[in-house]
Formats: C-alpha cells, structure tokens, sequence
C-alpha cells in the first residue's frame, strides 16, 4: 500500500512541474525532494555507521546505536533540486531573441509571451538565489565538519557569517537598502534628541568606514521628521545580518537534544514563515518588489519543508537515525537567508522568539557565571521511561552564581537544590538552562515525543500568534506597513 502512495505521489509532483508557475513547481520538487530522501536515508544509513557517524540514543533503556548526520542527505538533497529549479523559476529570462532563425526566435517570443504576465523573477535575482544556493553549500559543509571532528563552540560559532558572505555581497550591489523604520512615539520628547545622537554616531562611523574602504553603505539621509521616520544604519545594518546568519544557525542547535526537536521546530519554522509569505502573495496591494521578495523566500521554504518532513519520520521518537549540527546549520541558515533575501530579517526575530528566549535563558552557563555540562540534554529514566530535568553542580558557590540561581529558582524558571557534602560543604544542583529541562520543572516528567510536542506547539502557537501582531499592533506601532491590513 505504501508503495502505491509513494507511486501516486511522485505522479502528482511531475504532473505539477511547470515553467511559469514557480510556487507550483516549488510544490513538486518539494514532493520529489519528501520522496528521495525518505528513499534513501534507509539505503545509506549502514554506510555512514561503518566510517564512524554514529551515536548511541542514551534516552531510551538498551541505548540503541543509531545513524549520525542524516540531515546531510536533506541538504544535498534540497541543494540538488534547488538547481534544477533555476529553470522552472527564471525560464522567461534565459530565452533569446538575437537568433537569426526567424522559426526559433518566433518559438521563443511564443514562449516568452505565454509566460510574461506571470511575476517570474528578473534576471538581477538569479545572482542573490545563486548566492544563496553557495551560502547553503558552505553552511552544509561546516556543519559535516563540526559533526566529523566536533569543532569547539568558540572556534565554529562565528563561522556561518563567513558562510553569509557572498549573500551579504549581493544584497549590498543588488539591493543595498539599510534604513529601519523608528516608531513615531519614540521620537517624542528626549527620544528625538537620543535619536540624533544616533544618527550622529552612525554617520560618523559609516563616513569613517567609507573613507577606509571606499564602500558608500548608507543609501539615504536618515529622514527622521518624516512620517514614517527612517534611521539609516550603513553598515551596521550588514553586521545585524551577518548576526543574524549566525543567530540562526546556533539556535536551532542549541536548543536540541530529543527525538524530533531539531527538525520539528525547523518545520514548525518554515510553516510559520510561508504563512506570513502568502500573506504578501494574496495580496492585491503591494508593491512588485515585496510580492518577488516573498515568492523568493517561499520557493526557497517550499522544498525545505519536503525534505524536512522525511527527515522527521526517522527521527520522530523512537528515532532511527540522528540528524547531527549538518541539519542544524543547513536549516539555521535557510531562515537566515529567506529574512535577508525576502528582507525580512527584522521580522524573522519575532519568528525565532522561542530560540531567543532559549539563548537568553541559557547565558549564564553558556558564559559560564553558572558551570555548563558538555550537554544539558535532559535525563532518561530507565525505570518509567521517563524524561526529567538534568542538572549541573556548583560546587564553589560566590555571591554573583548563588544569588543568580536563587533568583531564578524564586520566579520557578529553575529547579534548585541543596546538598551538604561530607566536609560540611555545600554543593547547589540546579536544572540545566534549557526551555526543554524548564519545561519539565513546570510540568514534571514525561515521556520524549509528549515533551517535544509541547515544545512544538508552543512553538507553533507563539508563531501565529506573531503573525498576528506583525501585521495588526506592527502597522499601528510603527505608522506603516507594506501589507494592505494595517496603517498606510
């Protein structure tokens, strides 16, 4: 039976491929792309135990011996049918006209004709989606490497920015827009001046910037008497990306360490994001450039989603196969690039608020003011077959460490504990800074695939929730906004 359905589906997806449809062809190879991966994870997963990419799962009671950096066949396999779909996406434009042959050059203006009124991209953005396509290569690269020789935190974590580089570079020749909008009431009062003063900074520094490289990065006069007021940032703007491409990546591998979490919330993510996309592509009321951007990063989502959910079905609880930092990365960087490319990389942090507020959470033992465990993955107990919070020990308690986890332990976002060595001495157990060990203090053990759904949901509803808010409080916060539902 299952075979059948596989049969009907890869029916489906060739029916669906055609030139002047993008999002449908999108939604084929997206099919094509769930298929061969769920096809051949099976088929290489032997392989990569024998070179040594394998991990024992140490949440489950005989701790099976598992495939590792299966998410590098995702990668690929995305990559790969990312390329063939620059034809699919960019036919109307790689046809000629300059023939001598008045038959071929009367088929080809046949063909340009049937497709012109269908929004396919301009050629200028076959560069940013080729630089995409290299920053995705090299992110996946990094992350093959971090899984082949475990690559320090201090020495990889800046690493995905270097990776952004060529997407950087076409944004800057392409579209080079650096200005953010100032919510009107914060140039009320002292805000005015504060915000003159940092105008003033910014200009100062880009001019200086400017003068070293000979690289102009602001494009306009930061305008803030107007109505939206503007605040050209220059290169500060290209460094908030460059952060960006390595927020994103970081995050989703941070907050990690169940079956079904990395790719789950990945999924989660690019739904959340493709709904705020077709936002903009059902609207009659945008501009020609923001309904590209948004086609851009949904043709970019759509297949993402396919190979990710394949992906899923291995290591949903009781997974069969590790996805590895390969996926984390690769899939990181696809959201860093579809905020930049689709130039909503402002938005995309309210999508990640859930990673943010893990980050953020995390700090004191990621800058160890409290100690860090190697992982801070949460317990498997053998007995019940049960998840509970892991901890990590302060064993030389000071005022700053002490103080800070009592605070935390008062507002209950960690579960503190106190135990009396044999010299009298006082060793503190603190659960692990994770949402995945808090949300276990809060609602007591549970079995892995029940706490990575709530984990899911929680990170399905705050995305829909942010839809919301992005597009009713956003227009009335700031005095505009791009989509026809809010303030003009």
């Amino acid at each position: 039976m299952i075979y059948i359905f596989h049969f009907l589906l890869l029916t489906v997806a060739i029916t669906l491929i055609a030139p002047n449809h993008p999002l449908q062809t999108a939604f084929a190879f997206s099919l094509l792309g769930y298929l061969a991966v769920l096809k051949l994870i099976p088929r290489v997963s032997d392989s990569f135990i024998k070179i040594g990419l394998k991990g024992k799962d140490l949440s489950k009671p005989h701790q099976p011996t598992l495939p590792e950096t299966m998410g590098l066949v995702s990668a690929i396999t995305y990559l790969i049918l990312m390329i063939f779909l620059i034809p699919f996406v960019f036919f109307k434009y790689l046809v000629s006209f300059t023939n001598d042959d008045a038959l071929t050059s009367s088929t080809y203006q046949k063909q340009f004709a049937a497709i012109s009124d269908n929004n396919l991209f301009p050629h200028n953005k076959l560069a940013e989606y080729l630089s995409a396509i290299l920053c995705l290569q090299s992110t996946t690269l990094l992350g093959l490497f971090d899984d082949l020789f475990d690559i320090r935190w201090r020495h990889k974590f800046f690493l995905p920015a270097i990776a952004s580089l060529p997407l950087l570079i076409v944004y800057y020749v392409d579209f080079s827009v650096t200005s953010v909008v100032i919510p009107p009431f914060l140039m009320k009062g002292w805000g005015s001046q504060i915000f003159l003063v940092i105008n003033f900074f910014i200009d100062g520094v880009n001019r200086m910037v400017e003068g070293l490289s000979g690289l102009k990065f602001m494009t306009r006069e930061s305008t803030l008497i107007t109505s939206p007021p503007l605040l050209d940032l220059g290169i500060f703007y290209y460094i908030y990306m460059s952060a960006i491409s390595i927020f994103s990546p970081n995050s989703i591998n941070i907050l990690a360490g169940i079956n079904g979490l990395e790719v789950g919330q990945s999924i989660i993510l690019a739904v959340i994001l493709l709904l705020n996309d077709f936002c903009y592509l059902v609207s009659t009321s945008i501009s020609q450039a923001a309904h590209d951007s948004h086609l851009f990063s949904a043709i970019f989502l759509i297949p993402f989603i396919g190979v990710s959910v394949a992906l899923l079905q291995y290591n949903w609880w009781p997974a069969r196969c590790f996805v590895g930092d390969t996926y984390c990365y690769f899939s990181g960087m696809v959201f860093a690039i579809v905020g930049i490319c689709g130039h909503f990389s402002k938005t995309l942090l309210i999508f990640l608020l859930p990673q943010i507020i893990n980050f953020v959470y995390g700090l004191p033992q990621l800058f160890h003011v409290v100690p860090c465990p190697r992982h801070r993955m949460p317990r498997f107990n053998k007995t019940d077959g049960l998840m509970y919070p892991s901890y990590g020990s302060l064993d030389k308690p000071n005022k700053v460490s002490s103080g800070l986890l009592t605070i935390l332990s008062t507002l209950r976002l960690v579960d503190l504990q106190q135990e009396e060595g044999e010299n009298k001495t006082t060793t503190l157990r603190f659960s692990n800074l994770t949402i995945i060990n808090l949300t276990l203090v809060w609602l007591g053990p549970l079995r892995e695939d029940t706490l990575c759904l709530v984990i899911l949901v929680a990170q399905l509803l705050i995305g829909v929730s942010m839809i919301a808010l992005r597009h009713t409080v956003g227009p009335w916060l700031f005095g505009y906004d791009n989509l026809s539902w809010g303030v003009k």
